[in-house]
């Protein structure tokens, strides 16, 4: 597969924007070079060389619908008429809010809307030290909470550097990180009771909040095990604490009600953006009122120009409006895609005694070279995977028109059709013998 013109691009853009990519994890590309893409529609791209892809990167999964959906450009294209940014408010957003808190199992709930997943998530740090007066937020090993200083912090660290298990060292993912931001943060092992119990013990009257994804995503597309999150649950009533979910991912993905209504637990706080706008960009925190309230009254501060904006809400609206009438058949739909590629992609590994190891919930999955049978959390992955071997294996797939991210994780929409799996499949049974 030729990849020329993207390569010159490639060498013309590291002499005008800093790497060459607007995004780290860019350059990863597993065709050896940042591709360069003329247009996407549906399940598919097609690069400046005209290469044609089936996709699962999906924009790292706000695409639900896939590339560019007709009805999502129609009503973005009807309200921005009406202008772009009032900097002010309008009743689409009320629509918007109104349709939200329908769908989320939170009850008597606010919501408040910005632009990035990390944007919200440092919103939701913020209130929940206010709420409770408390400095530090409990985060856990493998778990993305976004780039910022605050909390970008053991997300994918080296073992030798993490420390022990029951102790984790906090371990930044940059250079240039304020050091004294670790100090707000505790860290702690994700799907092990007993470890978390410690934590609480380790810091009593200190921890605000937790924050997880609830399913997660990051690492091997993880569901926690029942008891954990009944565990985690009762600690956080026991000591005061605020249960916080971040959704940025699995929200209005995994189910209507994103993974509350999937894990059947309901947090205190959470955090959504990525698929709730099928593709623009849009992000928000929902949770209970008197939480809530401290961001109303601006005991909490929280501002933003592009908060809310005419477009991203329309986009919103579009595609929870799309969801409403599809009623159970779009989730019925893309899960039930999404399963049936990791069904087939577990026999096709079976069959030619590949360590090809699938994880996930249908909509999102995961990607990985292991004998293990379930990866656990972080650690267990970075004992357990060879992340070398699924480089190779994306690599192999690109030449066979199949675009995975360089994470592992896959993104199904709504666009992919039986014929997209079929070829995915008869890609990897093709490739899997090679590596």
């Amino acid at each position: 597969m030729n990849h020329e013109r993207s390569a010159r691009l490639f060498e013309k853009a590291k002499e005008l924007v800093a790497g060459g990519v607007s995004s780290q994890i860019r350059v990863n590309e597993p065709a050896g070079t940042p591709l360069f893409f003329t247009r996407a529609k549906g399940s598919k791209m097609w690069d400046v060389d005209g290469n044609e892809y089936i996709d699962y990167i999906q924009g790292m999964g706000p695409n639900l619908f896939g590339h560019s959906p007709d009805f999502i450009n129609k009503q973005v294209n009807e309200d921005m008429e009406k202008g772009y940014i009032f900097s002010a408010q309008f009743e689409r957003e009320l629509e918007v809010a109104e349709m939200v808190l329908d769908m989320i199992p939170m009850e008597d709930a606010t919501v408040r809307f910005a632009s990035s997943g990390t944007e919200i998530d440092q919103l939701l740090f913020r209130t929940m030290r206010g709420f409770t007066g408390r400095p530090k937020i409990l985060k856990f090993e493998g778990h993305y909470h976004g780039w910022m200083d605050s909390v970008n912090w053991s997300v994918h660290p080296p073992l030798d550097q993490a420390g022990p298990e029951d102790a984790p060292i906090h371990v930044g993912e940059s250079e240039g990180m304020d050091e004294a931001t670790a100090n707000g943060l505790v860290i702690c092992q994700w799907n092990d009771l007993a470890l978390l119990e410690k934590a609480f013990a380790d810091h009593p009257e200190e921890i605000a909040g937790v924050i997880m994804e609830p399913i997660l995503a990051n690492t091997n597309c993880i569901v926690p095990t029942p008891e954990f999150l009944a565990g985690l649950q009762r600690l956080c009533k026991e000591n005061g604490v605020l249960l916080a979910f971040d959704e940025v991912i699995t929200g209005f993905r995994v189910a209507r009600g994103g993974a509350q209504e999937f894990l059947g637990i309901t947090p205190d706080l959470a955090t959504y953006a990525k698929s709730m706008a099928g593709g623009f960009p849009i992000a928000m925190i929902a949770g209970r009122r008197d939480v809530m309230d401290l961001i109303g009254d601006g005991t909490v501060y929280h501002g933003g120009s592009f908060n809310s904006n005419v477009m991203s809400i329309a986009a919103t609206y579009a595609s929870l409006k799309y969801i409403e009438e599809q009623g159970g058949a779009f989730y019925d739909d893309i899960n039930g895609k999404g399963l049936r590629l990791m069904d087939d992609l577990r026999d096709v590994a079976k069959s030619l005694e590949s360590d090809l190891h699938v994880q996930g919930v249908g909509s999102v999955f995961a990607i990985s070279f292991t004998t293990k049978q379930d990866i656990t959390n972080w650690r267990d992955h970075a004992r357990n995977c060879d992340d070398g071997k699924y480089s190779r294996f994306a690599k192999e797939m690109l030449k066979q028109g199949i675009r995975l991210s360089s994470n592992g994780r896959v993104h199904l929409s709504s666009a992919h059709t039986d014929e997209d799996i079929d070829k995915t499949v008869a890609a990897a049974a093709a490739v899997l013998p090679t590596l």
